[in-house]
């Protein structure tokens, strides 16, 4: 498959989310049968892990967002900061 490379994507999970489970979010990206460019991995904020993320050829990172919901941002400020932060200028998470 052929990929632009100028375009990134994150997309991030939390782990306790009932309504968008992080194991749906998944199961949809294998569906995309991209290769994986660099496995899993912890995150750490603060000392603490606070998900985990993986990365795809296309550009794709997902991260997963430990002990909350689809709301992540708003009960994990601190760590999503960081976590959107790092990315946007491709520092290492």
């Amino acid at each position: 498959m052929q990929f632009q490379d100028d375009i990134k994507m994150l997309f991030f999970s939390g782990d306790t989310d009932g309504a968008v489970p992080a194991l749906g979010s998944v199961k949809w990206i294998k569906k995309l049968n991209w290769n994986v460019v660099k496995p899993w991995v912890g995150w750490v904020q603060g000392e603490e892990v606070q998900g985990f993320i993986e990365q795809y050829e296309g550009g794709l990172d997902f991260a997963t967002v430990r002990g909350v919901g689809h709301m992540a941002p708003q009960w994990k400020r601190a760590p999503m900061q960081y976590l959107i932060t790092q990315w946007i200028h491709d520092q290492p998470i």
